[in-house]
Formats: structure tokens, sequence, C-alpha cells
């Protein structure tokens, strides 16, 4: 309860991405915490430090040396754990395989659409167990966030960022046949990954604000080439050091009071009355419920 109430003070900024993240110039990490949650254990320690005067903490999203595939993530555990810690805004950094030809690999892409293409449904909702939530997705990112990371991008010339997009999210952990990245080319989509829809969907649910710099490392398999892991690691080597030149930059411009949309989303969205509330659901979700206590 004390992390929790600290956290709140400090209206913190997560980070969930690769290792490498902790390498931001800048960051003064202070603390490592283990957080057990009522979901089970995050994919790693969360590490905490500072970074422009703000509170952030650190989750890769794999696990430090990329140990977890995409769908053994336990993606309730990673944001019930950043939102235990105060943290208000999250910033994810992914890689992704592109659907479009102008989205060539090294590009970034900053999406505002996700299309659900998973199978685990019961894994993507805190609720449930006696207490029945739907929160609005109908714009699944938060504008304001994404407008931050495109500005911080504008430091980067050499760098092709692109504004806008859908992500559509498979289970993997293969990566696609031919047949369904052409069937996602023909439906419009522009990138697809394997993770990033769970967080912003639980992110909602948690009344964080979400968003996501992509990292483009292939062009899927619709191309004239199979994706293969060598590829995909070199192309995010060569971005890797630019993304975090803009997630710190972007860390500057978030504001420090938690008053945007995302941060009420749950005042339309729970159905069950407060009083039929049960204690124990109540409980495991102490950190996200805390303002109806």
């Amino acid at each position: 309860m004390q992390d929790q109430e600290q956290g709140e003070r400090e209206a913190a900024i997560g980070l969930i991405g690769g290792s490498g993240l902790y390498e931001i110039e800048g960051f003064l990490q202070s603390e490592e915490k283990a957080v057990e949650t009522p979901f089970g254990s995050p994919s790693d320690v969360l590490v905490g430090g500072t970074l422009s005067g703000r509170k952030v903490w650190f989750l890769p999203r794999h696990g430090r040396g990329h140990r977890i595939l995409p769908h053994e993530i336990n993606h309730r555990a990673n944001i019930w754990a950043l939102r235990s810690l105060g943290v208000r805004w999250i910033i994810c950094v992914t890689a992704v395989g592109s659907l479009k030809e102008e989205y060539p690999p090294r590009s970034l892409v900053i999406p505002d659409q996700f299309f659900d293409r998973t199978s685990r449904r019961e894994e993507h909702t805190f609720f449930g167990s006696g207490i029945a939530a739907h929160v609005s997705f109908g714009e699944p990112v938060s504008h304001s966030l994404s407008r931050i990371l495109l500005e911080a991008s504008h430091d980067e010339p050499e760098l092709e960022v692109h504004f806008g997009g859908t992500y559509v999210n498979m289970d993997g952990p293969a990566f696609s046949t031919r047949a369904e990245s052409e069937v996602n080319r023909k439906l419009g989509f522009d990138v697809i990954g394997m993770t990033n829809l769970p967080e912003a969907k639980l992110a909602r649910e948690a009344e964080i604000a979400l968003a996501t710099l992509c990292m483009v490392t292939d062009y899927d398999c619709w191309k004239d080439e199979e994706v293969n892991v060598e590829t995909v690691i070199g192309h995010l080597e060569a971005n890797s050091r630019a993304a975090r030149r803009i997630v710190g930059r972007a860390i500057e411009g978030i504001p420090t009071k938690a008053d945007w949309p995302e941060h009420v989303a749950l005042d339309a969205a729970i159905i069950t009355a407060r009083d039929l509330w049960p204690p124990e659901t109540t409980a495991a979700l102490g950190p996200i419920l805390t303002r109806f206590m």
C-alpha cells in the first residue's frame, strides 16, 4: 500500500520494451522491485529511477535475456505491477513487421489503431470474478502521448517516422504464413506484431495513457523473403539507439498531472454496483480501483 500511495503522488512513467531501454542517456537507476501480483509474476523485476526529474519504471517485456515467448507474457501482471507503482503513462517500444511497401525496415511507426487476431481473451482483462466492466476502446491509444512521441522524433531527421496506422496483433510465436500476410495486407493493416494489443487493453482498464513506438524489422513474408530472427535482430539493433533518444525526449514532454481522458476511463465502464463487488476481487484490483474505494 505504501508503494501504491507513493506512486500515486509521483504519477510515474512506465516503459515496456527490450532490456536495452535501460540505457537511455540521463537515466539514474535507484532501485529494482520484484512485484508479486494477484495474476502472478511480471516478466521481470522492474527497474526504477529518474529521468529529466521524472520517476520512471522499466519493464522488459520478454524478460532480460529474452526468455519469454509472446504468448507466455503475463500482461495482466505486467500492467498491474506498473499501476501499483503509480504509473499513469506507458510508452511501449516494440518490433513489428511491415505490411506496406512504404514502411521499410528500420523505419518507425506510431500506430493509432489495433486489430485483434489473438485467442487469449480472458487474459486481456482485469475484470470478471464478480465485477463487470467494459471500457471504451474506439481510440485505443492516447493521442496526446502519441503526439509527444512524434514531436520527440523530429530531432532524428535521418529516421523515417510514420504517424498513425493499424497494428494487427497475432498470437505467434511463429511468424505469419504468406496467405495470412496477404490477407492482412488486403484488409489494409499497416504493421503486425505479437504483443502490444493486450498491453493497450489492460492499460486502458488500469486508467493508464499508453502510446507505442514500433520499430519495423521486416516486410513480414508477403514480399520476396522469409522472416528470420537474424534479420529482425539486425534491424532492431540499428534502430535501438534512435528509439532510446526519442523515448528520452518524450519523457521530458509528459505532464506531471494525470488528468487526461485515459486517466478516468473507468468512470463510464464499471457496470456492477459498488455494494456487489466481491471483497476478494476488490482487493485484487486495489491499484486499479483505488479511486473508487
